[in-house]
């Protein structure tokens, strides 16, 4: 791996880490404006639906004028949304820092494209793995780094996360090449998103299945990752530091689990197996987690839940990547990112529709339904796993 590499690694890294400093935040920051639990739904939601139209576009750009470019825009507009929330002094000003950050937020979409760029095809599989460990990275230290920023007040995190993603910027500037080399052709539509091909997507033989799947997998993922927040604050009593904690507990287990667990269970299961086991005791755990509202006992099931959880989104990439053909890899994944966008915008909004802030009750429902829901996406993926087991 030459420098280039570790340079783009490296921004990669800067780049999660500035993502992950959010997630513990964006709640309760709505919150510091009077939102409902549905409308700070939307602050995730917007982010998601906005980066899914626009991801495809700055993929194009990016083939049209270059990489670094596009890379340059895609972070400013981080860092410039971030310091806009953080900032903020109207509801109105945070949703659109949060559209803004969005619509800008193709960066890792370009950042894998210069590692595609930059590595040869002997050498990819580990270049890909190196840039997701620095992503898995990232979000070890985005919570620890969120969890100081709060000790000022939650829009700090907001700032620090801005100042992040400015440095991404500065190193990109100054120490990253251009890596494309042959320029693609002036496209007759850049803003075609390519719907047509989502629906394609779908009858690609093996892969269709496992990206029907995977968007349930996200959307059920997604109602969990929203309610848990409210759940943890309002029905168990914690605060913001708290629960930032507990992110950082999902980011250790979940490398733990990826860097030595999946070694383990593979050498005895296959990856369909693996897949089935994370599903199951992700269902299991979404399940028990309202039970009993106690916090020891919600710790406990937590940290089960984040061993295995981590297991579900490599097995599913795993599993599109065997089944796609050599020249359908590149789309197959694309595809796969594209439905896992829309997932994350779905998911928070139903969460919120189940919750009524005057009942707190309430805010276990989504967490039973998502439970539900995955073991379904669980029988689901039984069902067909004709369809997209590998052949030895």
């Amino acid at each position: 791996m030459n420098r280039h590499f570790w340079i783009t690694a490296l921004i990669a890294f800067i780049n999660s880490l500035s993502f992950t400093i959010l997630i513990p935040i964006i709640y309760l920051y709505g919150k510091q404006f009077e939102l409902s639990d549905f409308q700070t739904s939307l602050l995730f939601s917007i982010y998601s639906i906005s980066q899914f139209f626009a991801t495809p576009v700055i993929g194009k750009l990016s083939d049209r004028f270059g990489r670094k470019p596009l890379l340059i825009i895609s972070l400013a507009g981080t860092a410039i949304a971030n310091l806009m929330a953080g900032t903020a002094t109207t509801a109105v000003a945070l949703f659109l820092a949060r559209f803004l950050d969005g619509i800008t937020g193709g960066n890792a979409s370009v950042a894998q494209a210069i590692i595609s760029d930059i590595t040869t095809p002997e050498n990819r599989a580990k270049g890909f793995g190196i840039y997701g460990a620095a992503l898995g990275l990232g979000f070890v230290l985005g919570p620890a780094t969120s969890l100081l920023a709060q000790q000022i007040s939650l829009g700090a995190g907001f700032l620090v996360s801005g100042a992040v993603a400015f440095l991404a910027v500065i190193i990109t500037i100054f120490l990253l090449p251009e890596t494309l080399k042959n320029k693609a052709e002036k496209y007759q539509n850049i803003f075609d998103i390519g719907l047509d091909n989502l629906i394609k997507g779908l009858f690609l033989p093996k892969v269709g299945i496992l990206l029907i799947i995977n968007f349930f997998i996200g959307t059920t993922f997604t109602i969990f990752t929203y309610a848990f927040q409210p759940y943890f604050l309002n029905v168990l009593g914690q605060n913001s530091q708290n629960l930032t904690l507990m992110f950082l507990v999902f980011g250790v287990l979940g490398v733990i689990m990826q860097t030595w667990g999946v070694s383990i269970l593979s050498r005895k299961f296959n990856l369909v197996k693996i897949l089935f086991l994370g599903l199951f005791i992700r269902s299991l755990s979404f399940s028990l987690m309202p039970v009993w509202a106690n916090i020891i006992y919600f710790v406990a099931v937590s940290i089960l839940f984040s061993l295995f959880n981590s297991l579900v989104q490599p097995m599913i990439n795993a599993l599109i990547s065997l089944n796609a053909q050599p020249q359908e890899q590149g789309t197959a994944l694309g595809l796969n990112a594209s439905y896992l966008s829309i997932a994350n915008g779905v998911g928070p909004v139903i969460a919120a529709m189940l919750i009524n802030q005057s009942n707190p009750t309430t805010y276990g429902y989504p967490l039973y339904l998502a439970g539900t829901l995955t073991f379904l996406v669980l029988f689901l993926a039984i069902a067909t796993r004709q369809k997209y087991t590998p052949k030895n």
